[in-house]
């Protein structure tokens, strides 16, 4: 007998507990993503355009697949043969192999809607999927973005106006100045206020770009120097905001998804503490070593979080946990508006299908469940 399921990508290796699975049979307990989703349901989906290439397209692919509805792939000079195109009803040529000359081309694609009668785009993660100029754009053309309203992406892309609205929203913030007044009087003037260490980073940043350490008010001007000239070379944006540095870090991030009709539900939290260069290497979810009572908090927080800037369908909000302090308190870091990478690891604690679910609520249709049906996580997994 198999006890464990293994899934291997080109992201990654992820592992759920068999022995979960086999206990779910033994009670009848069945995973949400085999909802009542039918074909005539999801039918303000029409045909749906999946503007990414790879796993991840793949992915969306047999969701939309499984639940009936036609499908359109978009390949590059590089991806012609890849597996993708093989899986859609229909396939469309957009550039060269570079990204730049396919799959960030707005126009290349809006294009392909017109051509295919696409009326619902699924932008994956990277490339496109954090554009918020891309999203206005398909809404102008009558074309729905499977995704957040590009208010909503534009609220979270920047740092400091995020922080503003989670304050006013009751999320616990790292205790920073987030101001728009830059000069080097008023940031050293801040940092001063905030002690040290302290991180500078970029208002518009990410990956830990734009990010620099601070351990005293002597290394303040070169920090803040470098981060500018990052920012500015990166994003374009060399605003900076400051933030008190905790020393004893860890990461923990929370799956959030809500419908255009209110409702919004978490779905556990991840743990990504393991990094190399500000880059995530291993996510287990639930977050391992933690109370009940700290998922609920935290899980809570990040919904609140999300309806703050009207979000809809799938996000992630991420947090850093003090392990320093004996309360263990979190604060809010920023929000992911797309489906992520490690996005499994959660469907597998969930028994949720996040595809079928965005997809659900891009049609207009609620939730198949809310809160209450998420009681407790579904056994262990990890992604690497």
């Amino acid at each position: 007998m198999n006890l464990c399921r293994v899934n291997r990508s080109s992201f990654g290796i992820f592992v759920r507990s068999g022995l979960r699975s086999l206990i779910d049979a033994a009670q009848g307990v069945k995973p949400y993503s085999t909802s009542s989703s039918t074909q005539e349901d999801l039918g303000a989906i029409h045909k749906l355009v999946v503007a990414n290439r790879g796993e991840i397209a793949c992915r969306v692919l047999t969701t939309a697949k499984r639940l009936g509805v036609p499908t359109v792939a978009l390949f590059s000079d590089a991806d012609r043969h890849s597996k993708h195109v093989k899986l859609a009803d229909e396939a469309y040529h957009i550039g060269g192999a570079a990204a730049r000359d396919s799959y960030l081309r707005a126009d290349a694609i809006l294009n392909v809607c017109v051509r295919a009668g696409g009326r619902s785009v699924h932008p994956g993660y990277g490339f496109l999927s954090e554009n918020a100029a891309f999203s206005e754009s398909l809404s102008k053309a009558g074309i729905s973005f499977v995704g957040p309203p590009a208010a909503a992406i534009r609220a979270m892309g920047d740092k400091s106006e995020a922080k503003r609205i989670m304050s006013a929203a009751g999320v616990p913030v790292v205790p920073g100045y987030h101001g728009e007044e830059q000069s080097e009087a008023r940031l050293a003037e801040e940092a001063a206020r905030i002690g040290f260490p302290l991180l500078v980073k970029a208002v518009s940043g990410g990956g830990g770009k734009g990010m620099k350490l601070a351990l005293n008010a002597a290394q303040l001007p070169e920090a803040l120097a470098s981060a500018k000239r990052e920012a500015a070379s990166s994003f374009g944006d060399d605003r900076v905001l400051l933030e008190r540095y905790i020393q004893r870090p860890r990461h923990v991030e929370v799956q959030v998804i809500a419908d255009k009709l209110g409702h919004a539900v978490y779905l556990f939290d991840r743990d990504c503490s393991l990094q190399r260069r500000h880059q995530k290497v291993i996510e287990e979810a639930p977050a391992p070593g933690l109370t009940q009572e700290f998922h609920q908090h935290i899980g809570e927080a990040a919904v609140r979080a999300a309806q703050a800037v009207g979000y809809v369908n799938a996000g992630t909000v991420e947090f850093i946990v003090d392990e320093g302090d004996p309360q263990r308190p979190f604060y809010f870091m920023e929000m992911n508006t797309r489906l992520q990478v490690e996005h499994p690891v959660s469907e597998e604690v969930s028994g949720v299908d996040l595809v079928e679910w965005q997809l659900r609520v891009a049609a207009g249709l609620p939730l198949p469940a809310l809160q209450d049906a998420f009681r407790a996580p579904r056994g262990h997994a990890f992604e690497a």
